[in-house]
């Protein structure tokens, strides 16, 4: 089916047909396009049953109610962990998740905090500010350029580890993450996993995983602007709530309340104080479904392309990669044109292209001293003719 967006007819594209025909998006590790179906999804709760979850009685807060318990079921199935030991609440982003954890955390339940050069800012800056206020040793272990994490060198005993299963920079993998997790575990300690990057394209690395928090943004994973975190009911020993609010209590008196968590039905309620974001709830249980059914017939495309705009990056005077294989994260710099002005070049010709250093400052600017970046990072929307029409971009502004 064929849209219309202003003059331009939009590209055919099945849906992701809404598209302007001019429009190459190449923006998908900061938030993907969303699917028709999910818009229609997300539309839907709008238009026929607006309403208030786990507050009401009547039919359209009782269907809210069903709709969203499904979307919960649907992210611990997609992750293959059990309903008896994690519990899905449901945030604002994945930063306010890792915050939401890391500020609640017993006094004493830790004694250092460790983490890995190559994190977003919402783990760096959380790790940084839990150091200070407990007053805790903070070590930034160096990642392999496989993305593992050499075990022989680390030490997690009694340690709050936070860090991600897959970088924002390059696509890099976590690929010892289960044996990390294990010893963290094994030695006391509290895992914290920001999976931000890995639900879309790489999320095998996280199914069954034994962290205690997995915290991701649905916004990247081709979902409504929305945080998610799968937490284990161990971890619940080890928090001290500050964070409460409606929606998330019994009962209250003039000095004291009763929260609802103890409950086991509501459990999720503990990181859930205020109205949830339930049409975006709602519309993320849809883009489960679609990126389940998508991924039977476009994964092995979406490493296709990668590759071909990953093999033509490689063969440029000039460029250097940041990756050092193809992915759907790709990051560069040019020896002799910066960053932002190629970007701005493409952006010219329609290309959409992130540039600077993507949240990641420490590793990007102060350890690698790298220049201004670009990235691209593709998605299950991206065709050929998006990624030619990159190359043919990059060869006129390069040349």
């Amino acid at each position: 089916m064929k849209f219309l967006r202003g003059k331009k007819e939009a590209v055919d594209s099945g849906e992701f047909g809404y598209l302007d025909a001019e429009a190459v998006y190449f923006d998908s590790a900061c938030q993907s396009l969303r699917p028709q179906p999910v818009i229609d999804a997300l539309t839907e709760y709008y238009k026929e049953f607006n309403s208030c979850g786990e507050r009401v009685k009547y039919a359209w807060g009782r269907k809210v109610d069903e709709r969203i318990e499904d979307t919960r079921g649907a992210v611990l199935k997609l992750l293959k962990m059990s309903p008896r030991k994690y519990f899905v609440s449901f945030t604002l982003n994945t930063t306010y998740g890792v915050n939401l954890v890391l500020s609640q955390l017993k006094e004493g339940v830790v004694k250092k905090v460790v983490t890995t050069d190559i994190e977003h800012n919402s783990v760096g800056l959380a790790t940084i500010a839990f150091a200070k206020k407990h007053g805790v040793e903070r070590e930034v272990i160096a990642r392999k350029d496989d993305g593992s994490i050499d075990l022989k060198k680390a030490n997690f005993k009694d340690a709050l580890v936070v860090v991600n299963a897959v970088s924002n920079i390059d696509g890099r993998v976590l690929k010892n993450l289960h044996e990390v997790v294990d010893r963290v575990r094994k030695g006391g300690g509290v895992v914290v996993l920001d999976a931000a990057q890995a639900m879309a394209h790489s999320r095998g690395v996280i199914e069954r995983c034994e962290a205690d928090v997995v915290v991701f943004s649905a916004h990247k994973m081709y979902a409504p602007s929305l945080g998610v975190m799968v937490v284990g009911r161990g971890l619940l020993e080890k928090i001290d709530l500050g964070f409460v609010g409606g929606g998330m209590v019994d009962d209250a008196w003039e000095d004291d309340y009763k929260l609802s968590y103890t409950n086991d039905e509501h459990i999720h309620t503990v990181f859930e104080p205020g109205l949830q974001a339930f049409g975006e709830i709602v519309a993320l249980g849809e883009a489960i479904r679609w990126l389940k059914k998508t991924e039977k017939t476009q994964v092995v495309e979406l490493k296709r392309l990668s590759k071909k705009l990953f093999d033509f990056l490689k063969s440029k005077k000039g460029v250097v990669l940041v990756n050092k294989e193809a992915n759907a994260v790709i990051s560069f710099y040019h020896k002799k044109i910066d960053g932002h002005l190629l970007a701005a070049g493409m952006s010219s010709k329609g290309i959409m292209a992130r540039s600077g250093y993507f949240c990641c400052h420490y590793y990007l600017d102060h350890v690698k001293k790298y220049p201004p970046l670009v990235r691209f990072s593709l998605g299950y929307h991206t065709r050929e003719e998006d990624v030619d029409r990159a190359i043919e971009a990059l060869e006129k502004v390069l040349n």
